[in-house]
Formats: structure tokens, C-alpha cells, sequence
């Protein structure tokens, strides 16, 4: 089964605090096995990496329970149930949504000044006809996926119309970007793009001391024209010339099955950066573009109520 969205969850986590307090990392693990989630699923990790997926479904339910009255946060990591929580109980729904909490003055408060304050939440379609509704932080993070892939393919875009030489210089650009070459790093000397240059676009050290190098390929294709296994064997070839150990091809395209397999089975280590994987390099390391805003999300202290 997928891992399901914290209104699935709010009915189990309002019966799991019947019985009397409970710690929400208990919860956790009570409903992991109640609703046989895989191990994988259960190991799903947020992209913050600090917090697994159905964790924090999980308590986003009980914080929704929470604001509508049907449980009460005791102490740190623990809740129970109210009075009203288990009026809730003795006849309860199929299934607890933010629509059903709604008939509670308390729900209603609180959504009246999570609106005031722009915090609503967004509901995205679903099969059900209810509409699952993202946690907040879910809402934060598919908004920042879809302007980081809009971001993408901009800046793909003004790779594939501008010129060869200018994408050469973004590439190594990049790799001086991500720490290759040291910090004295010269961009002119790295670029060797030429007539008669021997297949390679960029060479740069790959320490600050010079005691490797990486050899640079850089094509400026456009979408759909495929880098094919015969551009990596002549790069392969033209690694030999320089005597290089390793080297790195990019392509604003993408490559073909066969080339991925031709450089998997060569005797030097090349490394293959398609238009998608440059693009989100380029994003990461802040060339080509820059932040014009931040966002924060914090969350209580646990510490500091103790």
C-alpha cells in the first residue's frame, strides 16, 4: 500500500489515544504495523532527510485532532483524548476529514485565522471525489518542486540557444562552482575548446593541489538529439591522447541506453551529465541563477519547555 495522507491517519491516531495517553512516536510505530507498511515505506525519509514521511503525516493528524478539541497535548510527545474526542469515538465516521472536523467550533477558529494569515491549505484532486489535502509542509515543498523544474527548463532552454563556447564556460563554470580546480581556479586556462582541440572541451583540477585532473566534454544538443555510444568512444579516444584516467561528458540532451552502457564498460571512469541532472547542478550550486527569496520552517522546542 502507498503510505497514506494524514486524513486517513486523523481517525486511527484519535482511537490509538483512547486508552490514555500516549507518545506520539508510539503512534508511529503502532500504526506502521497496523497498516503493514513496508519497510521501505516506513524509511521513506522527507526531502529535509530529518523525518520520515508517515512520522510526520502521523503528526499532522494529531495536530489537526488537536485544533478541532477531540484530543489534548499533555506533556512533551504525548497527547490523549478529550471528552469531545471520545463523543467522536462512540460514533465515529468512516473516515475523519478536515470537512467533518469543520463542525467543530474550535477547527473552525483556527481556519478562520490560518486564512486571515494566508495559511490555508491547497487541495489537489483525487480519485475519491473528496480531494486529498497536502499537509502545510507538503503544500511548501510540491510548489517549490514545480518552480525548481520550471526553473530547470529555463535554464536549459538558454543553454540550447546559446552558443557552443558559451556552454563550455558554463560547464566549467559549474565544476569550479561545486569546488573543482581550488580557489584560485582560472576559468581561461581551464577552457581548451578549439580546431584541433582532440575532443576536449575543458581540463581542471580536481584538487586544489593539481594532483588529478578532469577532462571535459561539453555538447550543446537540442532536446531529442541523443548523445549516442559512438561520441563516447571518441571521447574515450581522446582521453588516451591526453594520458587521462577519467573524464566527464555533458550534453544539454540526454543519452542513449547504448552510450550509458559504453561508458559503464571502458577501461577509464566517464562520468555522463544529461540536460536534467546539469540543470539541477546548475540550480544547487547557484550559476546561471540566483536566490530572490527564503523561506523558513521552524517548529517548537522541545527543549526549551522542558
Amino acid at each position: 500500500m502507498t503510505i497514506p495522507d494524514f486524513q486517513t491517519l486523523m481517525l486511527p491516531v484519535l482511537r490509538a489515544s483512547a486508552d490514555g495517553e500516549v507518545r506520539i512516536g508510539e503512534v508511529v510505530d503502532r500504526l506502521s504495523d497496523d497498516m503493514a507498511l513496508t519497510d521501505e515505506e516506513r524509511l521513506q525519509l522527507l526531502p529535509s532527510g530529518k523525518q520520515t514521511t508517515f512520522s510526520n503525516r502521523v503528526n499532522w493528524a494529531k495536530s489537526y485532532l488537536g485544533k478541532a478539541g477531540l484530543v489534548d497535548l499533555t506533556r512533551r510527545a504525548h497527547f490523549v483524548i478529550s471528552e469531545e474526542g471520545r463523543k467522536v469515538l462512540a460514533n465515529p465516521p468512516d473516515r475523519i476529514t478536515i470537512k467533518y472536523l469543520e463542525q467543530f467550533e474550535a477547527f473552525r477558529d483556527f481556519r478562520a485565522g490560518s486564512t486571515e494569515t494566508g495559511g490555508d491549505e491547497v487541495v489537489v484532486s483525487s480519485t475519491d471525489g473528496e480531494g486529498d489535502i497536502l499537509t502545510p509542509d507538503e503544500v511548501m515543498r510540491q510548489a517549490h518542486k514545480e518552480v525548481q523544474d520550471a526553473l530547470a527548463d529555463a535554464l536549459l532552454q538558454r543553454l540550447r540557444s546559446g552558443t557552443p563556447a558559451f556552454f563550455e564556460k558554463v560547464v566549467v563554470n559549474l565544476l569550479i562552482a561545486m569546488g573543482y580546480g581550488g580557489s584560485n581556479a582560472d576559468i581561461s586556462t581551464a577552457l581548451v575548446g578549439k580546431s584541433g582541440d582532440g575532443g576536449v572541451d575543458g581540463v581542471i583540477d580536481q584538487d586544489p593541489l593539481g594532483l588529478d585532473r578532469i577532462y571535459v566534454q561539453a555538447k550543446r544538443y537540442a532536446d531529442g538529439n541523443t548523445v549516442g555510444s559512438g561520441a563516447i568512444r571518441d571521447f574515450f579516444g581522446s582521453l588516451d591522447d591526453f594520458k587521462a584516467a577519467k573524464g566527464l561528458f555533458v550534453t544539454t540532451s540526454t543519452f542513449t541506453t547504448s552510450a550509458k552502457g559504453t561508458a559503464s564498460r571502458l577501461s577509464k571512469r566517464i562520468v555522463l551529465i544529461d540536460g536534467k541532472s546539469l540543470a539541477k547542478l546548475m540550480i544547487r550550486h547557484n550559476v546561471g541563477c540566483r536566490t530572490v527569496e527564503t523561506l523558513e520552517l521552524k517548529k517548537e522546542d522541545d527543549d526549551f519547555f522542558e
